[in-house]
């Protein structure tokens, strides 16, 4: 069987991509996107082909799949049609996947992609697991039972899955271009939850306290009347600890080299998971303190004596927790976010959210909005002024401005947002370089 894969440079095409191809299937794939981006790496250690125009041949038994970033009047989208090539969504083609082993759906509005790669660490060092991983890591072995993957509620996506067990870490309102207000998101929660055989859900929130299970459900967190406990918590410079009660029986403390209340939430979705994958709790809590997160979450560079750290947020609360973890990590430093805002629909509807989180920063820029799968015209006028207008002494900057960082060289420098911000940060990495040189000079 043969996949086509328009868009392949996108996390989750990228992922999708590189599980078919570990399962002996032909893939081949298209993206406009010439730069270089962390999705590929995966790619090309298989040996996927990218191409980037419409001069190659697609042979006809081919099944193409493309990214929602792609309109239906693309140019390589309109080729594979007139071809009369089979067009397959890309949801279904995961979905079908779900079908084979027995999966672990990870959802939830934050925190999906960390606690799936938590799942997969500890698993896939004892008992081997294939994952899914929104972070464009994927693998597939026949000969694993278990699949692990980061279940998505964008454009209901994880709707076409089949989930054994279903974990879900939070829900807030989310891709309002999708859902109407909150409790459509809940009962579409609801909706895939009640697939599964089992839920393992975080029971601190309320709005998942809403959900009528018609299976078996264990909740985790730190009110007493979960099923887990999370208890004495210690956050410092290095990481988090924390002791973990079942049902008052003390299973005891847990180390995980991670920033953030969040983080702490997540690893207990994992501990819990592991627990009932057959682990033992020496097994879990050796294989936590070697965890390195997911790509792109809280990844810390230095360059000379500057500090830059890359992540995904992209919604409000996302950059207040992240920015929460800064401050645990470099209690003595100031705090400079460059934020890139993703979508007209969420820039809208969160204005004020977006504002308020971004003044947690002691500085804040923002950029102008970046969106391949949105018409600003469809949605009330919005642009990144509106969101500055809101911060105190926020400023708009974009790749060519990248110098109004310099006096906050000695901050922790956050790049965040899911569109890409790799060029902007290796632009700052290129004017740190240069003033280092400059200073060598001069002394």
């Amino acid at each position: 069987m043969k996949y086509y894969c328009i868009g392949i440079k996108g996390t989750g095409m990228s992922t999708l991509a590189q599980m078919l191809s570990d399962m002996g299937y032909e893939v081949s794939g298209y993206d406009d996107a010439k730069d270089y981006k962390f999705t590929q790496k995966g790619l090309e250690d298989r040996h996927i082909p990218i191409y980037y125009d419409s001069t190659h041949d697609i042979p006809k038994d081919t099944i193409v799949t493309f990214s929602k970033a792609f309109q239906e009047d693309h140019k390589e989208i309109q080729r594979v049609k007139k071809l009369g090539l089979t067009i397959k969504p890309y949801n279904e083609i995961v979905g079908d996947l779900t079908k084979e082993f027995e999966t672990i759906s990870v959802c939830g509005t934050h925190g999906k992609t960390t606690t799936t790669s938590m799942i997969k660490h500890l698993l896939e060092k004892t008992i081997g697991c294939n994952y899914f991983i929104g972070d464009g890591s994927g693998h597939i072995d026949r000969k694993n039972k278990i699949l692990v993957i980061e279940s998505d509620e964008f454009n209901r996506h994880f709707l076409a899955y089949h989930p054994k067990t279903a974990v879900i870490t939070c829900i807030e309102l989310e891709h309002t271009e999708i859902y109407k207000d909150l409790e459509d998101m809940i009962q579409t929660f609801e909706t895939f939850a009640n697939k599964a055989e089992h839920v393992i859900a975080n029971g601190d929130d309320q709005n998942i306290r809403q959900i009528t299970f018609k299976n078996e459900v264990v909740y985790y967190g730190e009110n007493e009347e979960n099923d887990y406990v999370i208890k004495e918590i210690k956050q410092d410079t290095k990481g988090s600890q924390f002791t973990l009660y079942q049902q008052k029986k003390c299973l005891g403390e847990f180390y995980i080299p991670l920033y953030g209340h969040h983080n702490i939430m997540n690893a207990t979705a994992a501990i819990i998971t592991a627990l009932e994958q057959g682990l033992s709790l020496k097994e879990i809590k050796e294989n936590l303190k070697t965890f390195q997160n997911a790509k792109r979450r809280f990844a810390i560079e230095r360059v000379g004596s500057a500090i830059i750290l890359d992540d995904y947020a992209h919604h409000p609360t996302e950059i207040k927790t992240t920015l929460e973890a800064v401050r645990q990590k470099f209690p003595d430093k100031k705090i400079t976010v460059v934020f890139r805002p993703n979508t007209y629909s969420r820039t809208a509807a969160f204005k004020k959210e977006f504002a308020e989180a971004l003044s947690k920063a002691d500085k804040a820029f923002i950029t102008p909005i970046l969106c391949d799968r949105e018409n600003p015209k469809d949605y009330p006028p919005i642009k990144s002024e509106d969101v500055i207008a809101l911060v105190k002494g926020g400023e708009l900057i974009d790749e060519n401005s990248m110098e109004k960082l310099l006096p906050y060289k000695d901050s922790v420098v956050c790049f965040l947002g899911c569109a890409t911000v790799a060029r902007m940060i290796a632009k700052w990495k290129e004017i740190l370089q240069k003033e280092a040189k400059e200073e060598t000079k001069s002394s």
